[in-house]
């Protein structure tokens, strides 16, 4: 009865989503005042409702992965070569190329998309390699890297992108001061945070019952949580900005459509060269997820620190959790159609 239940939620889960995101959009526009309402449970930048929602549907996953067998899953050099090369090196130069060429005559929303190009997915990716059925060590340990890099180069980025190469392109270079601790800090709650509560969890439950009640009992009782959180996690973001939907909707289209184009080429690239090196299916899901997806929660928090939280800028930053997940979940389904054409 439990496996048939949960096959059932499986199987409607575009169905839920779907759902969750006409329900925000109708909460948005039934009760207008709701964003400020839910905004004014924020700390800065950090929207709390919105970060317990994505640090809970963080945790499930992270329990559930072996993290002594992290260091097994880079032994394929090759593999990891390609992920950080398209990820780092073609995922930003190719969001900077759909920016500069489809918002060229909208500079805040064309800065908007620069800023979300620059640092991959650090948190949704677990829960979307998680229902392809990827690997879970792989994702971890992918995320974990990315994680560092986006510590480290990313003020370097933003100055070489919005600086170095806007000017070259016949654009207005922009400056963008942007600290290391800025950085850091918006890592460490969306990553930091559910990274240490699944590590405590997880080697605490092994130590009090064993490796068996924490596969077969612990972790089907909060694997659900999940799904839970990630929609209730939709309905917040969609009622946050129901009415923007519904009042620009063109402007909505304007940033949807060059962030569409962004996470099918990132992820049918990722997916194509990965299995060209001889990775199997789980491995492969999991690169094209981490390559097609983006940190939106370090983009909107740059965009409002740097820009204000009316910009163009930021308005970019919250279409783009919007638009990724409805396209990621599709290529969930996308993902799990091609797993048909490996051994």
């Amino acid at each position: 009865m439990k496996n048939r239940r949960l096959n059932f939620v499986d199987r409607y889960l575009t169905l839920w989503i779907f759902m969750a995101m006409g329900i925000g959009v109708t909460i948005g526009n039934i009760f207008p005042a709701v964003d400020e309402w839910i905004n004014r449970f924020s700390i800065g930048t950090t929207n709390v409702p919105l970060a317990i929602g994505l640090i809970i549907m963080m945790i499930p996953p992270l329990v559930k992965v072996d993290f002594k067998n992290i260091p097994i899953v880079f032994k394929n050099r090759k593999l990891l070569l390609i992920s950080l090369f398209i990820t780092w090196i073609v995922g930003p130069f190719l969001m900077f190329l759909l920016a500069t060429t489809m918002l060229k005559d909208q500079p805040e929303y064309l800065t908007g998309l620069i800023i979300i190009g620059l640092a991959p997915c650090i948190a949704m990716v677990i829960v979307w390699n998680e229902l392809a059925g990827g690997n879970r060590e792989l994702a971890a340990g992918l995320v974990g890297v990315n994680s560092l890099l986006q510590v480290f180069f990313f003020s370097a980025y933003a100055y070489f992108y919005l600086e170095i190469m806007l000017p070259l392109f016949g654009l207005d270079s922009i400056e963008i001061n942007l600290s290391f601790l800025e950085v850091a800090k918006t890592v460490g709650i969306y990553l930091g945070l559910p990274f240490g509560i699944a590590v405590c969890l997880r080697y605490w439950i092994l130590k009090k019952k064993g490796e068996t009640h924490l596969n077969t009992k612990f972790i089907p009782k909060i694997s659900p949580l999940t799904l839970y959180a990630l929609l209730f996690t939709i309905v917040v973001m969609f009622s946050l900005k129901g009415q923007l939907i519904a009042d620009l909707p063109y402007d909505v289209f304007m940033v949807a459509l060059p962030l569409v184009i962004f996470f099918l080429i990132m992820f049918f690239l990722m997916f194509f060269f990965s299995k060209l090196t001889g990775a199997n299916y789980a491995e492969t899901a999991t690169v094209a997820f981490t390559a097609a997806g983006n940190n939106f929660e370090l983009a909107i928090a740059v965009a409002i620190g740097v820009f204000g939280l009316n910009s163009g800028q930021a308005f970019a930053g919250v279409i783009g959790p919007l638009v990724e997940v409805p396209a990621l979940i599709l290529l969930v389904k996308a993902s799990l159609y091609l797993k048909r054409y490996f051994k």
